[in-house]
């Protein structure tokens, strides 16, 4: 006779020592077993290649001092060296003049102001860059290329003679004297 706590387990079967089984509460019929998410198994994974990693360097760091080794290094063997009378006799001394020409000096071009500048600053056109006409390929990113000309560096509203935001190529023409500011554009060269 069973009853709902005493099973019948055969007869060679000992009775469960607690009420879910030997391996703890028992598993509803009809239901998967549940699995951990695989954000906690990324997590336990990660967390013992770290501490394997500490492990690891804490060992290399240690270099462990081995006395055979150490011993090894400080007393090293014994050397020999050999010697023997040289029969080589010295060979006789020639001497070579040789008259070097001059070389041309290299044409250098006069310093003077740019021709070609970065996307990027303020020029005073005439001491830093070449009054003329320039172009740029645009904007460096996404924002747009500024340029800006004005008749000081002071940065005023009032100062501005012309300015322009770029999404494509451009031009623009440079007088003497004249600060030119320039932001986010690709290079400057002069055409003219």
């Amino acid at each position: 006779m069973n009853t709902p706590d005493q099973q019948s387990h055969g007869p060679h079967r000992a009775p469960d020592p607690q009420p879910g089984g030997w391996y703890g509460e028992a598993v509803p019929p009809g239901l998967p077993p549940r699995r951990p998410s695989p954000a906690k198994a990324w997590l336990t994974h990660g967390a013992a290649a770290l501490v394997a990693l500490f492990l690891g360097v804490g060992i290399g760091a240690s270099g462990g001092s081995d006395p055979e080794r150490t011993e090894a290094k400080a007393n090293p063997g014994p050397t020999v060296t050999v010697t023997g009378a040289a029969k080589a006799r010295p060979a006789p001394t020639v001497t070579k003049t040789v008259t070097a020409k001059p070389k041309p000096p290299k044409k250098t071009k006069a310093p003077g102001p740019a021709t070609s500048f970065s996307g990027d600053g303020e020029y005073l056109v005439g001491e830093d860059i070449a009054a003329g006409t320039y172009k740029t390929a645009g904007a460096d990113d996404s924002l747009g290329c500024y340029w800006e000309r004005a008749k000081d560096a002071s940065g005023e509203f009032g100062s501005i003679i012309a300015n322009n935001n770029l999404t494509g190529p451009g031009r623009v023409t440079l007088n003497k004297g004249e600060y030119f500011k320039t932001n986010r554009c690709a290079e400057w060269k002069r055409t003219g």
